[in-house]
């Protein structure tokens, strides 16, 4: 059975080298949808709390909220950079608040405090979800992620072979040790 869960993100990106429309700063709306797979955990009832799913995917995908998403090669970059440090943004402000932890993976790195998530791909719908999936396949058992942005949309299906330990009181995943850190409970 699966558990689904919404999220809405608001991004500005550029397709660098492409020739058509899109290779305009532009923003968007983009809607994520998380599908969650397992069996159903007895003690609560439910594959996956959709409040843990959120919380786990969104403490990753705040990143790209109110994020510039830039191909690593886009010599846009180095002008923002350029632009971010004069005005003293570029390592964050009192104000930005909404910011996941830093990450660096072979397809991306975040850097929340200036609010931009350098790419080595072109950012579109289905590089989205490729990155997404790449940093969350350990923390979630990902059955499916559709990301719709504009009139563009795509979806992708991927096997779960996580084992991932849940508690059987709140139903979210247990850590290294086998402790919930939500409720406490400690497995035996």
């Amino acid at each position: 059975m699966r558990s689904i869960t919404t999220f809405d993100l608001q991004y500005s990106h550029r397709f660098y080298g492409f020739k058509g429309e899109a290779q305009y700063l532009h923003g968007h709306t983009g809607i994520m949808t998380i599908e969650v797979e397992d069996s159903i955990n007895d003690g609560v009832n439910m594959v996956f709390p959709c409040n843990e799913i959120r919380k786990t995917a969104w403490e990753v995908l705040q990143n790209f909220d109110h994020a510039l998403i830039l191909r690593e090669d886009d010599p846009l970059l180095p002008a923002i950079l350029g632009v971010y440090k004069e005005q003293g943004i570029l390592n964050g402000t009192p104000q930005n608040k909404m910011k996941g932890p830093a990450f660096k993976t072979e397809l991306a790195t975040a850097y929340p405090d200036a609010r931009i998530v350098v790419t080595k791909e072109t950012m579109t719908v289905e590089g989205m979800i490729k990155l997404t999936y790449d940093l969350l396949k350990d923390k979630l058992n990902i059955a499916k992620i559709t990301f719709t942005s504009g009139v563009n949309g795509a979806s992708q299906e991927f096997d779960t072979h996580n084992d991932i330990d849940r508690c059987p009181l709140c139903g979210i995943s247990l850590d290294e040790n086998g402790v919930c850190h939500k409720c406490g409970y400690r497995k035996p």
